[in-house]
């Protein structure tokens, strides 16, 4: 395998997220590597259909070279994925085609009614990237902890859709279920305004609530990963639950600004994390 590929990966990941980067970033070889390179499928995939001009596929062509991936040839993703999938076995192609799915359906439905098909949606883009990681993670086939990685993979969607409120909307997408809108007293009018008030806060703060019930579910077996695995997970769900702090903090203007969290608190929460397991282990 040529190393210049795996780190292709890695640097795309670096750039693409410096939070995942800088969670997973302790994990032991080949698993750092793994990580890497199903990041940056994920990556390519996302921006299929989100940048397309930025894309060097479309998401048609994606699916169809991944379906043939021992011939697919033109970038190092193809070589990094025949890779993944010699080096864990165990590894399923299947939820990477349910991430193609769901990144598929941003193309033709753009407006939610319901919270049932949010959750839908968030299981086909984020909770299949935790069933990608689970074999990489760790060595055994536990179903407990692959219900555990699509609920943490679903809780980090819903805060990707809480902070990029504004930039949706001028994607023509509203993520936002209506009927979440309507409970809250909230009306679409005052969406496509960009209107933050007490109202349109009790919306998000209602999926905040439904994230963190997600993140609760997805840490309740962190303790059976192997120790660099599982703080790597903890990482990465305290780097995005500090987002939802840092949304808060801009006084829920998510139309106009974009939270994020410094790499100071990153390096604080990377220290807190690393101490407890230093401890514990």
């Amino acid at each position: 395998m040529n190393e210049t590929i795996l780190l292709q990966c890695g640097e795309l990941m670096r750039r693409g997220s410096s939070s995942f980067h800088k969670a997973f970033d302790g994990l032991p070889s080949p698993r750092r590597e793994a990580v890497h390179v199903i990041y940056a499928f994920c990556r390519i995939i996302d921006d299929s259909v989100d940048e397309p001009e930025n894309s060097p596929y479309t998401i048609h062509e994606l699916r169809s070279m991944f379906l043939k991936l021992e011939q697919a040839e033109g970038h190092f993703i193809w070589p990094a994925l025949r890779w993944l999938f010699s080096s864990f076995p165990q590894l399923s192609q299947e939820p990477f085609l349910l991430q193609m799915e769901g990144q598929l359906r941003d193309l033709t439905f753009t407006h939610y009614e319901t919270m049932e098909q949010l959750e839908s949606y968030c299981y086909l883009v984020a909770g299949t990237v935790g069933e990608m990681l689970l074999p990489v993670l760790r060595d055994d086939d536990n179903e407990e902890a692959r219900a555990a990685g699509i609920s943490l993979g679903m809780g980090m969607q819903l805060v990707n859709i809480i902070r990029d409120v504004g930039e949706d909307l001028r994607r023509g997408r509203r993520y936002l279920p209506l009927e979440v809108l309507q409970r809250n007293g909230y009306s679409e009018e005052e969406l496509a305004q960009g209107e933050v008030n007490e109202r349109f806060i009790a919306v998000l703060q209602e999926l905040k609530r439904d994230a963190l019930t997600y993140f609760k579910r997805g840490l309740d077996n962190v303790w059976t990963y192997p120790p660099q695995s599982g703080m790597a997970v903890e990482l990465a769900a305290a780097f995005y639950a500090a987002i939802l702090d840092a949304v808060a903090a801009e006084n829920y203007d998510v139309f106009h600004k974009r939270a994020y969290v410094s790499d100071e608190a990153k390096i604080l929460m990377f220290r807190r994390t690393a101490a407890r397991y230093a401890m514990v282990y």
